[in-house]
């Protein structure tokens, strides 16, 4: 039985009620890929600490998550698995003592083989071997702690790095002199993967098919490197490491992870291990702890390990949801348990974005509960827009400490606008690319340059608050929004699957801040997205068109994206598209169970894979990626709340619009 539009509203806001901690918030799963949890196992390896009681468990999971064809994948419904993901599986169920005759490792390595094995994996797999001693070190670029010394007026110093390329990069220059290894025991070795013999393959790394000063740099750089890693004397070298060693341990998280993301936090554990802490060691054991608390989760009796966790991001945007639906303080009496919950996480500390930002206080929010170091800039937008809607709710005891928040939090993000009118993620205008063609930088991206989805939150919450197109750093957002803007109409998403999730934040931001809707240039994104609705109604995006422009906003109906289409739709301030929202709305009732909807598909993003961390032109010359469809070098999630609040957003919004079903 299709329900009706109110009772949809209303089976999903009893289902936040249901879900909601009793701390006020609410936290949904983040999925990734099965490099989490081989990497764990692996890490354990090295730290001795494979007596862990969630050991079974989490090789479970990598087994579980194993494809029909051997390999493992970095996104469900990924037409490839990935070579890199499927040996670090590999390497994991080895190093805990499944034999290469076992019908999963079997598979496995007969993917690996037929996909042109160890020659074609990445440089942060190859790294993981070595600790393992199954890969030279010497073929492995060197990352000099010293770069923790270079001043910050210089192109190369950590602050030009992303936030978690920073993070990740100070523990892993330690392990990179140092050069440990751990080695597998004689029977669990990987000599099957070195099918013609270890002494006939060439370990050496695949040069990159590009030219220019930069990448020529760097690979003189790298063998000078190698070189003065053989002298008996270098220079500073221990000095370098000390303070590089006094930085990780300094921004430990309250809860013993790092970043708040699992790579900067695990090569920490595995750096201050080579450099000698004990497992006792207070810091040590807070890391190793940290995954005994919010970090894991149990699906089908596995355990499974979170990248990351969102219970910031989650709230807010779960009382975003709320808002939508029109409910007041009386009436939905958690909003005040979840306030003070956001009120309690802001960041009134300064973090790594005041070394190129001076002289601004903090005011943001981190996606995480225990991350100081890195506030987040989209969080931060989206608290702005849910306290401005809160303070006309709440009463009148908290109006005083909203506006504090209030005042802090928009006096940081001006001062995080970039140069050319967008925001990035955590840092202001990074975007140094040269460091893009590091050796190391195979993986990912190491920059974090503005983008239209971030830039579209902030013009929404500078619009909640009042500001328009007068407003001087408005007139630049949107300036850069619509410089942004493809020729069919849609935008970028740099952190959602992705031409719908770019959309959906560009537009109700430009409809907030007073932009002209019916403007030509927004009629053709109201015309591109009808075009990609499903028959059944809904919106769909595979991962996959991060590679294939011929995938952009095509893919199978999921309650995520077509919460996004149809918000986007709703922005226009119009009834054109009535039709069209109405079979969305249909779509969302009609496929809403037991108060909520179910969704596999990963639609959010970590890393397209691109290296520069934004938009490139697939048209040109993408050879040096090194990916395809499968994305090898990129990172998806999915985030077990967007199938919720997201398509109730949508519902509720369509209310207020006036569209009525049963």
């Amino acid at each position: 039985m299709t329900l009706s539009l109110d009772q949809g509203i209303d089976r999903a806001l009893a289902w936040l009620v249901d879900h909601q901690k009793p701390e006020g918030y609410w936290n949904g799963m983040l999925e990734s890929n099965c490099c989490m949890e081989a990497q764990w196992v692996l890490a354990m390896h090295i730290l001795g600490r494979t007596d862990d009681p969630k050991y079974p468990g989490i090789l479970r999971a990598i087994l579980q998550k194993q494809r029909d064809d051997g390999s493992w994948d970095i996104y469900y419904g990924a037409e490839l698995g990935d070579i890199n993901t499927t040996v670090e599986c590999y390497a994991a169920l080895r190093s805990a003592g499944h034999r290469p005759d076992e019908e999963p490792l079997r598979k496995a390595r007969e993917w690996i083989l037929a996909h042109g094995g160890l020659k074609n994996i990445r440089m942060f797999t190859r790294f993981w071997l070595a600790c393992v001693g199954e890969w030279p070190w010497e073929t492995i670029p060197v990352i000099p702690p010293e770069i923790y010394l270079v001043p910050k007026f210089l192109p190369f110093n950590i602050y030009k790095f992303a936030s978690w390329a920073r993070a990740t990069f100070m523990s892993m220059s330690v392990v990179s002199v140092r050069r440990p290894a751990a080695p597998l025991a004689p029977e669990r070795r990987l000599e099957e993967l070195f099918p013609e013999g270890r002494h006939n393959f060439d370990h050496t790394m695949p040069l990159k098919p590009m030219t220019g000063f930069w990448p020529q740099f760097f690979r003189l750089a790298d063998s000078a490197l190698h070189l003065w890693q053989k002298l008996p004397w270098k220079p500073g070298r221990e000095k370098s490491i000390q303070l590089v060693l006094e930085w990780i341990i300094k921004h430990q998280d309250a809860d013993g992870a790092w970043g708040g993301i699992q790579p900067p936090w695990i090569y920490a554990l595995i750096a201050l291990h080579t450099e000698g802490y004990h497992r006792d060691h207070p810091v040590i054991a807070a890391g190793l702890q940290a995954w005994d608390h919010h970090w894991t989760y149990e699906r089908d009796g596995a355990t499974h390990i979170q990248a990351s966790e969102s219970p910031i991001w989650d709230t807010l945007l779960s009382m975003q949801a709320i808002l939508d639906c029109g409910a007041t303080w009386d009436s939905f009496p958690q909003m005040e348990q979840a306030l003070l919950y956001i009120l309690d996480k802001q960041i009134l500390t300064k973090g790594d974005w005041a070394e190129t930002v001076p002289g601004v206080e903090c005011g943001g929010w981190a996606f995480e509960r225990a991350n100081t170091w890195y506030p987040d800039l989209d969080d931060t937008a989206v608290a702005l827009t849910v306290l401005c809607q809160m303070r006309q709710l709440a009463p009148e005891k908290y109006h005083a400490r909203i506006d504090h928040a209030f005042s802090r939090a928009e006096t940081w993000l001006r001062a995080m606008q970039s140069s050319n009118g967008g925001w990035g993620a955590f840092d202001k205008d990074n975007h140094t690319a040269a460091l893009t063609q590091i050796p190391f930088c195979d993986f990912g991206e190491v920059l974090d340059p503005p983008s239209a989805d971030l830039t579209g939150h902030k013009l929404e919450a500078l619009g909640l608050m009042g500001y328009d197109m007068s407003d001087p750093a408005v007139k630049r957002a949107v300036d850069y929004i619509m410089s942004e803007q493809e020729a069919d109409g849609p935008w970028f998403g740099r952190w959602g699957v992705n031409y719908i999730y770019g959309t959906a934040l560009v537009l109700p931001g430009l409809q907030a801040v007073g932009f002209d809707m019916q403007d030509p240039r927004i009629q053709k994104t109201a015309d591109w997205l009808r075009a990609k609705q499903n028959d059944d109604g809904g919106w769909g995006e595979v991962c996959g068109s991060y590679m294939d422009d011929s995938l952009r906003g095509v893919g199978p109906s999921t309650p995520s994206q077509t919460g996004w289409a149809l918000m986007s739709l709703l922005a226009m301030n119009t009834h054109e598209h009535d039709d069209a929202i109405r079979r969305g709305v249909a779509y969302l009732l009609r496929t809403q169970k037991e108060n909520t909807w179910e969704q596999k598909e990963y639609t959010g993003t970590g890393f397209p894979g691109y290296g520069v961390g934004e938009r490139i032109q697939l048209g040109g010359d993408t050879a040096a990626l090194a990916q395809g469809r499968e994305l090898a070098r990129g990172f998806m999630i999915n985030y077990n709340m967007y199938r919720h609040y997201f398509p109730l957003m949508a519902l509720a919004r369509a209310r207020k619009h006036g569209i009525t079903i049963g």
